[in-house]
């Protein structure tokens, strides 16, 4: 099958008091193989099958269900012991997507599983990452404490808000890259005479590598932001008069910022707008906002599942990087292949 740990085998030599290494008398061989399992929570399960078939297998059998009062129930209905198993569960609110990774963590624990992975294609309360007021809560931390303590062994997640949010664990975290499926899109589309504009200054490092991936220039845009989900554009930096622009965000809320950004171009000369987010969470006015917004085509990812369609939007999988993913994790290769 494939993603099947190979057989390891292991030799335990125990020795007698008294005797010498060249007179062994008890050789132990033990031969140990892991099996795994994928399973998920409630948050997106359409991408947890496309994973689960990606990487070539059912996902596991478990039941979720809610009471009446609110409250989370998690049974797993199959023998999870020794086993490597793998969570996947996007924590996009409401915070019973997170109470619920946290249960299947529990619960997975308590069952004797080898070796317990978060998968979190979107890692929520990632822009509460710093102190950046007083009195405030640094909530990506918490999260992460709370793992570490549910008792995940790994996580695997995408486009972290922060890459600096990878510190705040104790345990290893396998940071993938939407680019990663982006990039070959893109360059399918072969958009000619392009410009990568970075919609604020968070996005430049991210905006830089896309422009030097698909040969392009680079812009942009210093914001200023008032209110929380208030966005004025100030300046646009580079050149983007008579260029198709392609704007590039990790995550998309309320579309302020990136609907914004394309009223500035396109008063600044910019020819066709696309935009492009790896995470869609696309929350009150977004997608009013976008259907008047001078974006031609917004594509984003399945990390997070859609509220609605739109005709402007055009989704493309994460499932086959994040099965890939998983595979390299069972079998100890290496992660950094898949972007590097």
């Amino acid at each position: 099958m494939a993603g099947q740990r190979p057989l390891e085998p292991s030799v335990e030599v125990r020795i007698l008091p008294g005797q010498q290494p060249k007179r062994l008398l008890a050789t132990s061989i033990m031969i140990h193989q892991q099996p795994l399992s994928i399973f998920t929570g409630r948050s997106n399960p359409a991408l947890a099958r496309s994973i689960a078939k990606a990487y070539g297998q059912e996902l596991g059998k478990l039941e979720i269900k809610t009471f009446s009062d609110g409250e989370i129930y998690v049974h797993y209905e199959e023998s999870i012991r020794g086993c490597d198993v793998f969570l996947i569960q996007s924590t996009q609110p409401a915070a019973d997507n997170w109470l619920e990774l946290f249960l299947l963590i529990d619960a997975a624990k308590r069952a004797s599983a080898g070796r317990i992975t978060a998968v979190i294609p979107y890692f929520g309360y990632a822009r509460q990452e710093r102190k950046d007021q007083p009195r405030v809560s640094i909530a990506a931390k918490l999260m992460a404490d709370i793992l570490t303590t549910a008792g995940v062994d790994r996580v695997l997640t995408m486009d972290l808000h922060a890459s600096q949010i990878q510190g705040f664990f104790d345990v290893p975290v396998d940071h993938l890259y939407g680019s990663a499926v982006f990039i070959d899109y893109f360059k399918k589309l072969d958009l000619d005479n392009l410009v990568i504009v970075a919609p604020d200054v968070g996005s430049v490092k991210m905006a830089r590598s896309y422009a030097k991936k698909l040969d392009a220039d680079l812009a942009i845009i210093d914001k200023r932001r008032p209110a929380q989900n208030e966005v004025e554009v100030m300046n646009i930096i580079g050149e983007v008069t008579g260029k198709n622009v392609l704007l590039i965000d990790d995550m998309i809320d309320t579309a302020g910022t990136i609907t914004n950004a394309a009223g500035a171009l396109r008063k600044a000369g910019a020819l066709e707008i696309t935009a492009a987010g790896t995470h869609a969470i696309l929350s009150g006015p977004a997608f009013e906002r976008l259907e008047a917004s001078e974006i031609s085509r917004l594509v984003v990812t399945d990390t997070l599942p859609l509220k609605r369609t739109l005709d402007k939007i055009q989704v493309v999988s994460v499932a086959d990087i994040f099965a890939d993913a998983i595979n390299r994790i069972c079998t100890d290769e290496s992660i950094s292949t898949l972007f590097v």
